[in-house]
């Protein structure tokens, strides 16, 4: 080593260099083969795949517990800035090997650092969220009032993208903090809950594994995990591809095989289809990226890429009660939608829906809230919305799914779209009521009635709507992409933003 003297360095600088040394995964081997035996990567290793090479910068690795005699690297907590597919952000990552990557004090002070930084900066922020929680005793350190983490991070919502990886445990501090992010990845042995089991054990006296408490499957069935994926390596590679929609357009993608799109939707109108084969018959090959697949499975939710451009896409899954929009569909869609429209992303509406669902048990749900959040998100939207009613628009649930009123920048339908104010066959026993009930037949008035449908479906098939300009236009499904694509280009991009658009509810 030498000084600026060309000597050897000062005794000062060997001390840095030392301490600094002394934090990276070589100088710690235990530390690391405990995270091994977890079969986890450590933070750093975290952060060296999540950053661009030679690009991270470190804040806080000197720091120490607050407590004297505790030693634990960095505090436990790895942060700094660096680039992330050649976009500036912010990255905070809890180690684990450090008092299983509990918050105290300092590490408190750290983040809060952190992300006041990202909020001064409009910096994104990368949360590595493996940790059990608060450390008590460390967190009584005098002079400390309470931490305003949280606070902090929350006043983030819409400002920046924020995306939280949980590679293992999370739990209380670490989940309120996943809570909050834009999108959460987890891998699918990764375990979560706002208690850890100690804290279980006091209130509810149940003795429960970390696993018992909060298993990853039980957080993609409630819509709180957003992608679940099956190691760390890959939870990185979703993370840095999110990250990558909310920035400039790329070089158009590769386009799909359109004409496939025309046998997509069946001639039989009470078959089913997966309406994931038309998102991927429209966007840039390889370019989709579904967010809560195992929630909400009404309505499928997406990041795309139409001719380069970044688009959201909320559409009706008729694989799934016929597509008809539940309370689980309405909170993911609405969700959804307060991304897109807080970050400028356009917003693609691919209806084919019933309506709304119906019953005593729906209502049993809240529906009548919930379905009101997607409306109210929809109707409140400044974003470009580009419509295509693929086949069923029925009743409020078209209403809500990109119809005219929403003022929608296009509304395209397919051949096979049928509209309707409600469901038609209920609508022809409703409208010819008396006409049916006076026919003492059951089978002359269940012919009587099949023909009162027909006759309003040929009355409402795409080209007579068309024809009372209730749709733009009906095209040809080869040429959505392209439609969208040439509809795209003449909707200017959002204005630069020196403040938050709008809140993104943490749900």
């Amino acid at each position: 080593m030498a000084d600026g003297d060309g000597g050897t360095a000062r005794p000062t600088l060997q001390a840095v260099l030392r301490a600094r040394a002394s934090i990276l995964d070589g100088a710690r081997p235990e530390a690391v083969a405990k995270q091994r035996r977890r079969g986890r990567w450590t933070a750093r290793e975290a952060i060296a795949a999540l950053a661009d090479p030679d690009s991270f910068v470190e804040y806080g690795g000197l720091v120490r517990p607050a407590l004297p005699g505790m030693q634990g690297a960095a505090d436990g907590l790895v942060m700094g800035t660096a680039q992330v597919g050649g976009r500036a952000a912010d990255i905070v990552a809890y180690d684990y090997s450090v008092y299983a990557g509990t918050q105290s004090a300092n590490n408190h002070a750290k983040i809060g650092r952190m992300l006041a930084h990202a909020e001064a900066h409009r910096l994104p922020v990368i949360c590595w969220l493996d940790g059990g929680g608060a450390r008590p005793h460390d967190m009584k350190v005098e002079g400390r009032g309470a931490s305003s983490t949280f606070v902090t991070f929350a006043r983030l919502s819409g400002l920046v993208p924020t995306i939280g990886i949980v590679p293992g445990r999370a739990f209380a501090g670490h989940a309120n903090l996943a809570g909050m992010c834009d999108l959460l990845v987890a891998t699918k042995d990764a375990s979560m809950g706002m208690a850890g089991p100690p804290l279980v054990e006091a209130a509810l006296g149940l003795r429960l594994t970390p696993e018992e408490i909060g298993p990853a499957a039980v957080h993609v069935a409630s819509g709180a995990v957003d992608v679940l994926v099956e190691d760390e390596a890959e939870a990185i590679a979703v993370a840095r591809r999110y990250l990558g929609y909310f920035g400039p357009p790329a070089a158009p993608g590769e386009a799909p095989d359109g004409a496939a799109l025309r046998e997509v939707v069946p001639e039989n109108p009470r078959r089913a289809y997966d309406v994931r084969k038309v998102i991927h018959g429209i966007a840039d090959r390889d370019s989709v990226l579904e967010l809560k697949a195992g929630y909400g499975r009404a309505m499928v939710t997406a990041l795309l890429r139409i001719e380069g451009r970044a688009v959201g896409v909320i559409a009706n899954q008729p694989m799934f009660l016929a597509g008809a929009i539940d309370g689980p569909a309405a909170d993911k869609a609405a969700r959804f939608v307060q991304i897109c429209d807080a970050f400028d992303i356009p917003l693609l509406v691919l209806c084919d829906t019933p309506g709304l669902m119906v019953g005593p048990e729906v209502e049993k749900t809240g529906l009548v809230r919930r379905s009101a959040r997607l409306l109210t998100a929809l109707a409140n939207a400044t974003i470009p919305i580009l419509t295509v009613v693929l086949r069923k628009a029925y009743g409020l649930g078209y209403y809500i799914m990109g119809s005219r009123p929403l003022h929608p920048s296009i509304l395209l339908a397919w051949p096979t779209a049928e509209f309707g104010g409600m469901g038609l066959e209920g609508a022809a026993s409703i409208i010819h009521r008396q006409e049916l009930e006076c026919i003492d037949d059951p089978a002359e008035r269940a012919a009587a009635h099949r023909h009162r449908t027909a006759e309003l479906r040929e009355y409402n098939t795409a080209l007579e709507v068309a024809g009372r300009f209730a749709y733009d236009d009906v095209i040809d499904p080869a040429d959505t992409r392209s439609i969208l694509g040439r509809t795209l280009r003449t909707i200017p991009p959002a204005q630069p933003r020196s403040a938050r658009k709008r809140l993104i509810e943490p749900c």
